[in-house]
């Protein structure tokens, strides 16, 4: 498993290096590998967010932006980071169902605490590790839901991530991400394509049908395999 990616955002010197020692104790007690970012403000972390963290440890009371009008934010742009507060004012942590908070802890935290705490948030992390694609575009790591993609394209050495609100251009190859994404129900329906079948509407001809209405070419060597994989995940007898 990869290093889990931890933002901590807490205004207090204090608070912040326990939290930190906390998550130093827990490494050496598990052997998970963290890689740790410090925040001391929400202003700081919302200011370049993109979806590279996968837990994040929010305090609510801080003095420029507050952690819950920081998650807020967050969320406009990651729906799938793990969120947990830390605060001494438990009143404000009621209000994390809107921003879908796993949890709050309350100040000063206990380790038994912190350590339950990290570990079911580590428990959710690996099982939506599942569902999302870690890539490089732009010199920075970023989470990309594997249902936002629609297919991956390769454009003489470049691979382009198409999703449904974007094209990402990216690192790697198209035969690295069939490799990576090789049980994720994502079909190569020629040399230049990588579908998701999750949004194959139908067939024309020689030509898939996406969700977002485009079409693209399905060779006629790998037809007969598309069609199958395709009713396969459909759960049909037939198309």
């Amino acid at each position: 498993m990869r290093d889990i990616r931890v933002g901590v955002v807490e205004d207090d010197p204090q608070a912040c290096q326990r939290v930190l020692d906390y998550l130093n104790q827990y490494q050496s007690e598990t052997g998970t590998q963290f890689t740790i970012s410090v925040f001391d403000d929400g202003e700081q972390i919302v200011e370049k967010y993109t979806p590279t963290y996968d837990i994040l440890l929010l305090d609510i009371e801080m003095q420029h932006m507050d952690g819950m009008a920081a998650a807020r934010k967050i969320r406009e742009r990651d729906n799938s980071v793990v969120i947990v507060f830390i605060t001494a004012a438990p009143q404000y942590a009621i209000n994390g169902y809107e921003v879908q908070a796993l949890s709050y802890l309350l100040k000063p935290v206990p380790y038994f605490a912190f350590r339950q705490e990290i570990k079911r948030s580590i428990d959710m992390v690996r099982r939506r590790t599942d569902e999302a694609l870690l890539i490089e575009a732009g010199g920075k790591q970023m989470r990309v839901e594997l249902s936002d993609v629609l297919y991956i394209e390769s454009i003489r050495h470049t691979i382009i991530v198409h999703t449904q609100s974007g094209k990402l251009s990216v690192t790697g190859t198209l035969k690295d991400f069939e490799e990576r994404l090789a049980d994720q129900n994502f079909f190569r329906s020629n040399s230049c394509y990588l579908v998701n079948l999750h949004h194959v509407t139908g067939v024309d001809g020689q030509d898939c049908v996406m969700s977002n209405g485009e079409t693209l070419r399905v060779s006629r060597p790998r037809k007969k395999a598309f069609l199958t994989a395709l009713t396969d995940y459909m759960g049909m007898g037939a198309l």
